[in-house]
């Protein structure tokens, strides 16, 4: 059997409609998926701010299942596929991470990729031991306390840094920095190392080169200073008292150090029996600076004991009133009348200990 000519010419269009349709629904399908795919890269997929942990070891699913519970995304299929396009299940970094409000997926994959974490500031103050400090620090850095505590006993890391295992503590000055969360034990070290140099400028040392301390030195009775009082506004003039006592070679005589010798910062009357404790740190028994810190003391009394206030006083004793203010007195009989009235009002008020 042949086909006429006419029968030929009718068939062929038909087939040609086809084809034509067939690539025009292929064209639109490719186009739907294709804005959708650029949709996933770079439409914003970040519904809220949120920050994000990740540990070593941690898994990709770990990872979803923490965004899909926190409800971060806008599309979760998006962050899906940009991560397995670009091999980031491999790629996976440790860190503390922002997902802000407006990113597209790209961004964000991007960032995880890179291991761009976001910093924290991290501030650390009012610190009396190593073990707060400690405490305080792992609160937001990755090192737990056991390894930053380790730090003040490690005799070799010590020397390293060029200190002692009592003047250690030096090295820390309270302030606040910006860490990375996955900041180890050893790197938070070397960073307060780093920010000690710094804080010693060319000025300081000066300064300290004028009262004939060391730079160590100068922390040390700056601890001693910001533990005696409760008024930054007697900062410089505290500092100014214990210069004095050192010039002329007066043992301090300070209750903190004794309170830090006993281990006891509770207590309000300072005994005899408390005066009789044989360590370096006894103010009363032994003369000049104790060979550490008895505190972590914060900047502004660091600058007290460089800028301290001019003056002939060489006693101090609390205020009877309890304002938190103390009496100065430039004499050991003058002294003697403000301690008889502060401990007047102690037994008054019934405080023995």
């Amino acid at each position: 059997m042949t086909i006429e000519p006419k029968s030929q010419i009718m068939i062929f269009p038909k087939i040609g409609k086809f084809i034509i349709l067939f690539v025009a629904l292929a064209f639109i399908v490719i186009g739907i998926r294709a804005y959708q795919l650029y949709q996933y890269v770079f439409q914003e997929n970040i519904k809220t701010n949120y920050i994000l942990y990740i540990s070593e070891n941690t898994t990709f699913k770990q990872i979803s299942d923490s965004l899909h519970i926190n409800d971060v995304l806008i599309t979760e299929k998006a962050f899906e596929w940009i991560a397995k396009k670009k091999n980031y299940k491999t790629a996976i970094k440790p860190g503390r991470y922002l997902f802000e409000k407006g990113k597209n997926t790209n961004e964000v994959v991007n960032m995880l990729r890179a291991g761009i974490q976001e910093p924290i500031d991290v501030t650390f103050n009012n610190v009396r031991f190593k073990e707060d400090l400690a405490g305080k620090i792992s609160k937001y850095i990755q090192a737990d306390s056991a390894s930053i505590l380790n730090l003040f006993s490690d005799k070799k890391k010590i020397d390293d840094f060029g200190f002692n295992v009592e003047n250690f503590r030096v090295m820390f000055i309270p302030n606040t920095y910006e860490f990375y969360w996955t900041t180890s034990a050893d790197e938070f070290a070397k960073r307060m190392k780093t920010e000690y140099d710094n804080f010693w400028t060319d000025t300081r040392k000066t300064k300290a080169k004028v009262l004939n301390l060391s730079p160590n030195e100068v922390i040390i009775l700056a601890s001693i200073v910001q533990s005696e009082i409760l008024k930054t506004d007697e900062l410089k003039r505290v500092a100014g008292l214990y210069i004095n006592r050192l010039k002329y070679s007066i043992p301090l005589q300070a209750d903190p150090t004794i309170k830090y010798a006993v281990g006891d910062y509770s207590i309000k009357r300072v005994l005899k029996k408390h005066l009789e404790i044989d360590s370096p740190y006894n103010t009363y028994k032994y003369g000049g600076l104790p060979p550490g810190p008895i505190m972590f003391p914060e900047i502004s009394a660091i600058d007290a004991v460089l800028n301290y206030e001019t003056h002939s006083y060489l006693y101090m004793c609390a205020k009877e009133d309890f304002s938190g203010y103390h009496n100065f007195a430039k004499t050991l009989s003058q002294h003697n009348r403000n301690a008889s009235k502060y401990q007047a009002a102690l037994d008054k008020n019934k405080i023995w200990k």
